[in-house]
């Protein structure tokens, strides 16, 4: 019987726990994907999934866990947390050669008895992955979405919940789950709801305003189409979105520092590091004391005229 234990990883763990999530990803990708080379299954290969940065962006800001045997690292596993109660696996895997011998199925026992206050477990696994279907319905989670692309799934323990009057003047609520009420349409003003978890709950076109919502946790939710004016994010962790067609209007970035990101423009100095800005535009920008080094700026123009041009006529003029 093999000796397995789950610990946190830490950022000396990231290029190796690259290696093997690459090996492992590509692998899946080789076996489901091997007929269909010309489609991108995100649930088999994930953004960023070879990336060592964005393994260090992991183990610094959510529940990174390295899976050892006997001694020796063979795979790792993503824990999100929302609130208290929920979690989500956002990423499992283990190196091929270690298949197939119960490792997963442990490392999840290992994790549910790592946060014991953890009541529902939530993923999401590409259709296409018959095995992995499988083994979560082994496991005890169910099924609560399936399309084309992906299956959703999640796991519960037993809780106790308590069936709320919201209309009652007085509402005293203390460690219980108000679950399955709709709630819709009310409106809440000066109401103390310190450390409340929501979780699978429906709040299309609500209104916030005026509220402290500061150390709020936002956690694969859909903001798509959502507007937000006036707000302080100072000092706030903007990590793994889709920005895609999005629009930033007077907004102030001084002083923000921006790694593997696509995006960024501002009146203090800006750090980008490994960004993808070809084809960008800058237009009536302040770029004074900007200092670009050990970067590809093939095709890049300043008022029309080539780079490139422009360091050559300066390196020819300096022989």
């Amino acid at each position: 019987m093999p000796m397995l234990t789950i610990e946190k990883a830490s950022i000396a763990d990231a290029e190796l726990l690259t290696k093997i999530k690459k090996k492992t990803f590509d692998e899946e990708a080789r076996k489901w994907l091997t007929k269909q080379e010309d489609i991108i299954d995100y649930n088999i290969q994930p953004s960023n999934y070879a990336s060592i940065e964005a393994a260090k962006y992991m183990i610094r800001e959510l529940n990174y866990y390295k899976i050892i045997c006997n001694g020796e690292i063979v795979g790792g596993v993503v824990v999100t947390l929302s609130g208290k109660t929920h979690g989500r696996i956002d990423r499992l895997f283990i190196i091929p050669a270690f298949q197939g011998k119960g490792i997963g199925s442990k490392v999840i026992g290992l994790l549910e008895e790592s946060f014991p206050n953890v009541l529902t477990w939530d993923l999401e696994t590409s259709s296409r992955q018959l095995n992995n279907h499988y083994f979560y319905e082994k496991l005890g989670f169910k099924k609560t979405f399936q399309t084309e692309e992906e299956y959703g799934y999640e796991k519960r323990k037993k809780s106790v919940s308590l069936g709320v009057d919201i209309q009652s003047q007085s509402l005293e609520i203390r460690n219980f789950q108000v679950q399955n009420k709709d709630l819709s349409k009310i409106q809440y003003e000066n109401c103390g709801m310190v450390e409340t978890d929501y979780y699978q709950v429906n709040l299309t076109g609500s209104s916030f305003g005026n509220s402290n919502l500061m150390k709020s946790h936002f956690n694969n939710c859909n903001l798509s189409h959502s507007k937000f004016q006036n707000i302080n994010l100072r000092d706030t962790l903007i990590a793994d979105l889709n920005l895609s067609n999005s629009e930033f209007m007077l907004v102030t970035l001084g002083g923000v520092h921006f790694t593997d990101t696509n995006l960024g423009e501002t009146k203090a100095p800006l750090s980008f590091e490994r960004c993808d800005l070809e084809g960008s535009k800058f237009i009536d920008c302040n770029l004074k004391n900007i200092d670009i080094q050990q970067s590809e700026f093939s095709g890049m123009k300043i008022n029309g005229i080539l780079v490139e041009e422009l360091l050559e006529a300066y390196y020819q003029v300096t022989k």
